[in-house]
């Protein structure tokens, strides 16, 4: 039996990622992204699998990080999930007593007008995972609640208070699946990198951006992240369509290769359906 490291603990959004993506594996919980990464590469876990965008509050930073900076993993598969934020507390809590609410950073992001407009005095608290939030709202000292998957509720015996509470109910979350190796091609890929330079000066991520166009390869996305090591430097993401043993993602890598100062494959994968 394989076995799928995820962030926990049981009750996460993550989990429910990991059950959709392979539900008979063995599911094993880490309490960080940096810790799933860590448990892929020593053996302890055959692939892992962690956010990296959601639909709402955009990339998820640690995930972007660990990949430009701290793994050598590859990403060898997505999917997306559908995510329906509840606010949940202990049996009897009475909404208007809540002083509290604890929840991963950004599920408190997804839900900030609802605690706006409903508890525009509670205290957010950020916890590690949407179920760590669940614990922590349970040991906490004040009336509180947290914000999380159904699923926690009925597995940390409290109560659901409200359901659907995310700011718009198109919310999903992309998850990337890390192994030691990326996927074959299939035919419908898609491939993530990045790329940076070493100066600052018109007309470079331009040259770089041809060579992907003038091949006719479509980018689903690109975006930005500090370098971490200057102001004003940022190291670039993209999604592309195509395998990276394609011939013409072979060719535009090679091109833009002597171009930047930087270049990372993350991996080539099946594109999500859907």
């Amino acid at each position: 039996m394989s076995r799928l490291a995820y962030l926990g603990p049981a009750g996460t959004f993550s989990e429910q990622a990991a059950l959709q993506y392979a539900p008979q594996a063995q599911h094993v919980p880490f309490p960080t992204i940096p810790a799933v990464a860590q448990a892929v590469e020593a053996g302890m876990a055959d692939e892992g699998i962690i956010p990296i965008e959601n639909s709402l509050e955009g990339a998820v930073n640690d995930t972007l990080d660990l990949l430009i900076h701290d793994s050598v993993l590859r990403i060898r598969g997505e999917l997306v999930v559908p995510i329906e934020h509840c606010l949940i507390a202990l049996a009897g809590t009475a909404p208007d007593t809540i002083q509290a609410v604890y929840s991963h950073p950004q599920a408190l992001g997804q839900c900030r007008q609802f605690l706006e407009r409903r508890f525009p005095n509670a205290q957010a608290i950020a916890a590690l995972s949407t179920a760590a939030a669940v614990e922590e709202m349970r040991s906490s000292s004040v009336p509180s609640a947290a914000i999380a998957p159904r699923r926690a509720a009925e597995l940390y015996g409290a109560e659901v208070l409200a359901s659907a509470i995310q700011d718009r109910p198109n919310n999903v979350t992309r998850f990337v699946v890390l192994a030691s190796a990326d996927h074959e091609p299939t035919g419908a890929d898609k491939t993530s990198l990045c790329f940076s330079f070493d100066d600052d000066r018109p007309g470079l991520l331009y040259g770089v951006m041809r060579e992907f166009a003038r091949r006719g390869i479509n980018l689903a996305k690109i975006e930005s992240r500090p370098t971490k090591e200057e102001l004003g430097r940022y190291i670039f993401l993209a999604d592309l369509d195509g395998h990276r043993q394609d011939a013409k993602i072979r060719k535009a890598l090679a091109a833009i290769q002597g171009q930047v100062s930087l270049l990372k494959v993350f991996g080539s994968y099946p594109r999500a359906r859907g």
